[in-house]
């Protein structure tokens, strides 16, 4: 950011998240990632409700214009490419964060899980995949939302999400998000330590191939 660019509420407040979402990935790694997405879910959550009733069943029509709003509302500039019953493509040329996202670019987590979250908890199932993103360095950003299971390759998928109790708080389901980002983690955690045993084994076998062959080799 220019230190010329006039200082306002919003530049300041981009400012404070991107370089705690920094902080925040260089302590945890990889898993900030995971931090977010689930940030995300309840906050899309918490601002749907700020345009629609959250417990309604739209149309994609009404979730285009949901979402349109949401990340417009909040200084984004998005529009929609193409929006069919079973995809919706969305196009934006300027980021709520701003330029400073690209000091965090794991923040665009955050775009996902909104929209991918109120998808998931009206249609039953979502999965964004970001194309294009201004935080890595593209002109403009490409979210591709598919609201039916498919085979394309990439993408993060959100399937039949939870809906706050009448009169409840996203925010407030506190036990259950750290429960959820618990098993999340859990899940990581098993995956690495079985990629770790599988090159573990795979260097074992190689160093008995490499006896052989020098055995053979005698």
């Amino acid at each position: 950011m220019s230190q010329n660019q006039t200082l306002t509420a919003q530049t300041f407040l981009s400012k404070l998240l991107t370089q705690y979402a920094t902080l925040h990935e260089k302590a945890i790694g990889d898993r900030a990632e995971e931090y977010i997405k689930q940030l995300g879910i309840r906050t899309g959550e918490w601002m749907e409700g700020h345009y629609v009733d959250a417990k309604s069943t739209r149309s994609v029509d009404q979730y285009v214009n949901v979402i349109l709003a949401i990340k417009n509302d909040i200084g984004g500039h998005f529009e929609i490419e193409e929006a069919t019953p079973d995809r919706i493509v969305v196009k934006g040329t300027q980021c709520p964060f701003g330029d400073m996202v690209k000091d965090a670019p794991h923040l665009c987590q955050m775009t996902s899980s909104v929209i991918g979250g109120i998808a998931s908890r009206h249609f039953g199932y979502s999965k964004v995949k970001l194309d294009k993103r201004i935080a890595v360095g593209d002109d403009h950003c490409r979210v591709v939302v598919h609201l039916n299971e498919n085979e394309e390759q990439g993408g993060e998928e959100y399937l039949n999400l939870p809906v706050t109790p009448e009169n409840g708080d996203p925010f407030q389901w506190e036990e259950d998000t750290i429960k959820m980002l618990g098993e999340e983690l859990r899940k990581s955690d098993e995956m690495i330590a079985s990629l770790v045993s599988e090159i573990e084994d795979l260097r074992s076998q190689i160093r008995m191939q490499d006896r052989q062959s020098r055995r053979d080799f005698r």
